[in-house]
């Protein structure tokens, strides 16, 4: 099972209703892709209907088929995220302790299944879903699907995962901050967050009750708007819920955070993926720079606010019982929560109402905003060295969305070189989310984005790029530095036109020096690609006043390269006029 033989929710749906398959045959081969990815991420699971019920359940649409039925989403397998309530499976929400048996299906469970979809069984999840990137679960670490050293996104990992692998066509997640829209991003998905209430939450373990949204994730828009056509609706069970309702909003002119307010925390791919994007809805709408500083307040007021105590509400009572049985950085958020009063709330509640009224007002201006869903992304590693303040940068653009009763419709919009995947986020007032599929559809099929890459079914061995300029180049005296390192050449390309190329005095054999500098050239390089610790000890022999930083190719793409310290220039010659380093050594000849 490769993940590339994706199944839609449509084509599922139609081929049982026409009777060309059955949904009996569809769970078989369900359960096959699901037995063969749990040999790269059994973790993605905490439970699984058992072959016998998932099988029954099959037959039973079968029936109804045969009986004359036509069913929306007939046959159609799916999973659910553990802290939503299925009948007949345990909800665990991440935590063994506070495990229990519902009495019943959630509203949405409930909604699908009459539609005929089929329950696989209960994903992992960052605990009681307080989380943006996965790791935060006694249940194991679910890794991205394209490249297992890097986090799922969460807090809803595990769905994303089997949706990214191709053992399910749809999932759904939930979203209190981000966690719809994400691991959406990182797995190259559509993460559809609807208006609060216009999903039932009813059977749902509450994260923050008066912000949580029940949302999916698809291949594509057409079976994100397939699903919520079956799944929106009011439920009079929900104190949540609200009259369904969609407002047409064209767009014309669409909000973006202002240069010098974007944040991507170092990651050179996310900023060129970004401003791409924009290239793209430049030809949709205008776009138009907004300040993003009261936006930002309102995301800060989730966890650095009086809302954290909502949190605290929902699992107060283990919290206070059995702290031990929660997640230790759970545990550290939520316990926040403890000493804020109702005074603290009631100021919190004054401020977000200034906030909203502001941001109702850009809605007079704008359209739709669009902002990168995430800056960057992080190796598991690295999120378990620093777990807070690297899962805050990936909340940067995604926290106040709930707070603001705003729609939500994360969907691809790059491929970083390591495999993962960078999305933006396609935001509208609340009631507008069929307004923002419309809109999504536009942008992706103008974008014409790369086809995905092919999973990482075994432990994609991380890799760097670099870009060498002199004496490493193909039969240069230094390229056997790179050929024992078992480096991969990528091809031949130019920098950006930002650079100028100095011959080294006194060095031998000759070394080049590449600098940046405005008004300069683009120069020929070499790209190779080798592995993360042949890369370090690649830097380690490079002498100065030589280095090795980040270089800008001409497409606007960032490698590793060579660069050099200022002192590099003393007694250099200039040789940028000679169009590379190979032309200078032939000049010498």
């Amino acid at each position: 099972m490769t993940g590339l033989d994706r199944r839609s929710v449509a084509a599922i749906a139609k081929a049982v209703n026409s009777g060309t398959t059955t949904a009996l045959a569809v769970a078989e081969e369900t359960l096959a892709r699901a037995e063969a990815y749990d040999a790269v991420q059994p973790q993605v699971w905490i439970s699984r209907a058992s072959r016998e019920d998932f099988l029954a359940a099959a037959r039973a649409v079968d029936a109804r088929i045969a009986a004359g039925e036509t069913l929306p989403l007939a046959g159609v397998p799916y999973a659910a995220k553990d802290n939503i309530d299925v009948a007949g499976m345990t909800t665990t929400a991440g935590c063994p302790a506070f495990a229990y048996d519902p009495e019943g299906s959630a509203d949405v469970i409930e909604r699908l299944s009459a539609a005929g979809a089929v329950c696989l069984g209960k994903t992992n999840l960052d605990q009681f879903a307080t989380g943006l990137n996965g790791s935060r679960s006694p249940y194991g670490i679910p890794r991205n699907a394209y490249n297992l050293a890097y986090v799922s996104g969460g807090s809803s990992s595990g769905s994303s995962v089997v949706v990214a692998a191709g053992v399910v066509p749809f999932a759904l997640g939930t979203d209190t901050a981000g966690s719809g829209r994400v691991p959406a991003a990182f797995n190259h998905l559509i993460g559809f967050k609807p208006t609060k209430g216009r999903w039932s939450t009813r059977g749902l373990v509450p994260a923050c009750r008066t912000l949580d949204c029940i949302t999916v994730f698809t291949d594509d828009t057409a079976d994100a708007r397939l699903l919520d056509g079956v799944i929106a609706g009011f439920d009079a069970g929900d104190p949540y819920s609200k009259p369904l309702a969609d407002r047409p909003r064209a767009v014309k002119r669409i909000g973006v955070p202002r240069r010098d307010q974007r944040q991507f925390f170092g990651d050179a791919a996310s900023e060129y993926f970004y401003d791409k994007a924009l290239e793209v809805l430049a030809g949709q709408g205008e776009i138009v720079e907004i300040d993003y500083a009261p936006l930002q307040e309102a995301a800060l007021l989730l966890y650095g606010g009086p809302w954290v105590a909502e949190r605290t509400a929902a699992i107060e009572d283990l919290l206070l019982s059995n702290p031990e049985a929660v997640d230790p950085t759970v545990r550290e958020v939520v316990e926040q929560g403890l000493p804020v009063t109702a005074v603290d709330l009631f100021h919190g509640i004054y401020r977000l109402a200034d906030l909203k009224r502001h941001a109702d007002l850009l809605w007079e201006d704008i359209d739709m905003m669009v902002f990168p869903t995430a800056g960057t992304t992080y190796r598991v590693a690295e999120m378990l060295a620093s777990p807070v303040a690297l899962n805050s940068n990936l909340g940067a653009y995604t926290n106040f969305v709930n707070l603001l009763d705003m729609a939500a419709l994360a969907v691809p919009a790059g491929i970083r070189a390591n495999g993962t995947g960078f999305g933006i986020t396609l935001i509208g007032p609340a009631d507008t989310d069929r307004a923002l599929l419309d809109a999504a559809d536009a942008y992706l099929s103008a974008a014409a984005l790369a086809p995905v890459p092919p999973l990482d079914l075994e432990g994609r061995m991380e890799t760097v790029k670099l870009a060498v300029v002199g004496a490493h180049l193909k039969d240069m005296p230094l390229h056997w530095q790179l050929t024992s390192r078992n480096a991969t050449f990528v091809g031949a390309f130019e920098t950006a036109p930002s650079y100028r190329l100095y011959a080294l005095a006194n060095s031998t054999p000759p070394k080049p020096a590449l600098v940046f500098e405005e008004g300069g050239a683009s120069i020929p390089v070499e790209v190779y690609e080798l592995g993360a610790a042949e890369f370090g000890s690649f830097v380690a022999e490079v002498p100065a006043p030589l280095a090795i930083g980040t270089v800008t190719l001409a497409d606007g793409t960032s490698v590793k390269g060579f660069v050099s310290e200022p002192r590099a220039t003393i007694g250099a010659s200039d040789i940028t006029a000679l169009g590379g380093w190979r032309n200078y050594i032939a000049s010498l000849a």
